[in-house]
């Protein structure tokens, strides 16, 4: 891969992982990175793996990484956007008497939510795959899973470790 590319590739990454580095230079501990910071830098690694997994040509991968960037924003500014509401309705549920009007305008605000995030995702994936050939869209739709798989394991992993460091602070004389 020329310079150009890797340099290209570097900013993108640090974009994502810059916020996170920043915190932990200033002092903080591992633990206290954000699930959002989790997000980006995870986001920036499954860019670096998508070239090699998908075999990318310098061209194609000029034309992928703003595309491919773009799907990974799409689907986090869904999930803030459902997260926000969410936690509304949560609020109201609280109540002795929710507020149906209330209920029933962010339930309709849900929807389209929903409703916009699929289209806005169906959007990037078309232009994913004007990049990719169709052998390409096939490994690219099976890398995503890995990745989504990997994420997983990396949660289910972190929440166990953080499970095992309170038990052992409890235990502590």
């Amino acid at each position: 891969m020329n310079g150009r590319w890797i340099a290209a590739t570097v900013l993108v990454v640090m974009g994502f992982v810059a916020p996170a580095r920043a915190q932990a230079r200033a002092g903080a501990a591992a633990e206290d990175v954000t699930p959002a910071e989790l997000q980006r830098m995870f986001d920036g690694y499954s860019i670096l793996q998508a070239q090699e997994s998908l075999k990318l040509s310098d061209d194609q991968y000029a034309k992928f990484l703003p595309r491919f960037k773009a799907l990974l924003d799409t689907r986090r500014q869904t999930l803030q956007q459902r997260t926000r509401v969410l936690n509304s309705i949560r609020r109201l549920l609280m109540e002795a008497q929710p507020d149906e009007g209330m209920l029933r305008d962010a339930l309709k605000q849900l929807q389209e939510i929903d409703t916009r995030g699929e289209a806005d995702a169906k959007r990037a994936y078309e232009g994913i795959d004007q990049v990719l050939d169709l052998r390409q869209q096939a490994k690219f739709r099976v890398f995503e899973e890995q990745m989504e798989r990997r994420k997983l394991a990396m949660v289910t992993e972190a929440r166990a470790r953080q499970a095992n460091r309170l038990n052992r602070q409890q235990q502590k004389p």
